[in-house]
């Protein structure tokens, strides 16, 4: 087996990882794999990539991300509610962004709207070795 498959292998494991805990944040919202890439030139380091589609009304429940990973959201479609942390909540519309640093607690997530859905892109940057890059707060 060569570096290329042992690559391959671990990101297909990885963006599975990222789908499944993030699925079973909340029933109103879906989770779907978009891209998942090793960075070649930052050694040990992937670039995932995800979209949340929420219903009308939809939310997360509170999460926390691996500590290894770096957020990029962007708000394609709709208005997102959000607050990182102990930090203020936001709405942010289509085409504004924000950030989660690593091991940050994302205490809501959620459509702002009770009447139109909402897309999220999601872009992780995190140690290649994460299998779950979302872990649900109980």
């Amino acid at each position: 087996m060569n570096i290329r498959s042992i690559v391959r292998a671990a990101c297909t494991g990885m963006a599975v990882g990222i789908a499944v805990p993030a699925a079973a944040h909340g029933a109103a919202e879906t989770v779907t794999p978009n891209f998942q890439h090793a960075i070649h030139n930052i050694p040990g380091k992937s670039l995932t990539a995800v979209v949340v589609d929420y219903a009308p009304g939809a939310a997360s429940s509170a999460h926390r991300h691996a500590g290894s990973a770096f957020i990029y959201a962007y708000v394609v479609s709709g208005e997102i509610e959000s607050q990182v942390d102990d930090g203020p909540r936001h709405v942010y519309h289509a085409g504004e962004s924000f950030f989660e640093k690593p091991g940050a607690v994302h205490r809501i997530s959620r459509n702002a709207s009770e009447t139109r859905p909402a897309k999220l892109l999601a872009v992780f940057v995190a140690d290649s070795s994460d299998k779950a890059l979302t872990t649900p707060i109980k």
